[in-house]
């Protein structure tokens, strides 16, 4: 039996990926092994999106051509350096950009001389805990947004469909999922290229039919999030308030030149618009500092909105210059100094605004899922409505004498808080 080991580099959308091959592999007869040292091929999923993400994923396919097994590259950074990457590192032995997952078993037959089942959305082996599984409704993008290179990676945008994704839906229950998370590159134009008239409202109330404990959405373009989800999310049990709006900017100067839609006049009304229609809602967005022409004045307005709104969790990135966007042939970029300067700026604003909005919840009592035991100290971990299971918030620590499970329900007391973190005690 011919063992493959795989890494997953980049997003979570990425990682759906993974999940399939590895749903292929596995129904193929393969024996999918955790290890470099135990493995007869190795797969590695790529990420392009950034320049770490590039080295990154650079340097981890440098890493196993050292060690002599056979090696398949896959992904995004693939998708857009074919011919560089095989000009480079002759030593990788399969090569497959996106734009070829559908040979994606033929090209793995014919290097291992052994049948391979096609791939198939719906069999996938999940790599997340036991308790939760990402939930992809669509691909690609059609925004374009200046820096962005996902357009020329994935394509135009294009929902799956209503159907398919339901089934998937199903099948995630069936197997005990509690918490589902929708992922796209624009979770809320789902539907809007297909001609069932669905759109993203409908296909969460088909979801929360299925009776799952949690829904979470991810990715909202600002100007597409409707009065109709806020109102949908305000009332929903199973979907939580939690609302990543990407916004990128708040200077209109910064946001016009980003090609991005909407002003900071609007971004300022749709966050009024949630907070007083879901009054526990919580705001995470991600910012670009350094973009190509940010001068002091657009960026101290940055700042300034940041006080204003005072998000939840936010991140930001500095700048990356990428191949073949618009911004990258922009004139008045931005000092590299500078650029790192800004970022570390923003984020002791932010490192402010989370511990008064951390405080705000002490004594709140939430509920949520177990999603790490440490028994012998008696800690566990929470995930509530409160932070995303990407990793990018604060955890929920808190303090339990019963021991408790990997994915049970439970409600905890919050008694302290900090900049990122909150801590708790188990109610009993």
């Amino acid at each position: 039996m011919i063992k493959v080991g795989l890494i997953s580099l980049g997003c979570a959308k990425n990682l759906v990926d993974s999940e399939m091959i590895l749903g292929m592999l596995n129904q193929s007869k393969f024996q999918v092994v955790n290890t470099v040292e135990d493995s007869d091929v190795i797969i590695v999923n790529t990420c392009g999106f950034i320049e770490d993400s590039k080295k990154e994923s650079i340097e981890n396919i440098l890493d196993v051509c050292k060690y002599g097994k056979k090696v398949v590259v896959v992904g995004c950074l693939v998708e857009r350096y074919l011919n560089e990457l095989k000009e480079s590192i002759p030593e990788v032995d399969l090569w497959v950009p996106i734009r070829e997952y559908s040979h994606l078993n033929e090209k793995l037959e014919t290097l291992l001389d052994n049948k391979v089942q096609p791939l198939n959305p719906f069999v996938r082996m999940l790599s997340t805990p036991p308790f939760m599984a990402y939930l992809r409704i669509s691909d690609g993008c059609n925004n374009c947004c200046a820096y962005c290179a996902i357009p020329l990676i994935r394509g135009s945008f294009k929902s799956r469909p209503f159907s398919d994704v339901i089934k998937e839906a199903a099948l995630l229950k069936e197997q005990g999922i509690k918490e589902i998370v929708l992922i796209s590159q624009d979770t809320t134009r789902y539907g809007s290229d297909l001609n069932e008239g669905k759109t993203i409202v409908d296909l969460l109330s088909e979801i929360e039919k299925l009776g799952f404990y949690s829904i979470r959405l991810l990715y909202l373009y600002p100007d597409e999030i409707t009065d109709e989800l806020i109102d949908h999310i305000a009332t929903s049990k199973a979907v939580k308030p939690y609302f990543d709006i990407p916004l990128q900017h708040a200077s209109n100067n910064v946001l016009k030149s980003m090609l991005r839609r909407g002003s900071k006049e609007e971004y300022l009304s749709l966050i009024k618009k949630i907070r007083e229609k879901v009054p526990s809602a919580i705001l995470r967005t991600t910012y670009i500092v350094g973009f190509p022409g940010e001068s002091d004045d657009d960026y101290a307005e940055l700042v300034q909105f940041t006080k204003e709104v005072g998000f939840d969790h936010m991140g930001a990135f500095k700048y990356s210059r990428e191949d073949h966007t618009k911004a990258d042939k922009y004139e008045n970029q931005i000092d590299e100094k500078l650029k790192i300067s800004r970022l570390h700026n923003i984020m002791d604003v932010q490192k402010k605004i989370s511990y008064q909005r951390n405080k705000s919840h002490l004594n709140e009592v939430m509920e949520g899922i177990v999603i790490e035991c440490k028994p012998d100290q008696k800690q566990y971990q929470l995930r509530s409505y409160w932070n995303a299971p990407d990793d990018v918030d604060g955890k929920i620590i808190f303090h339990s004498e019963k021991e408790l499970k990997l994915g049970e329900i439970v409600q905890v007391k919050i008694t302290s808080a900090f900049v990122y973190d909150l801590y708790g005690e188990i109610v009993e």
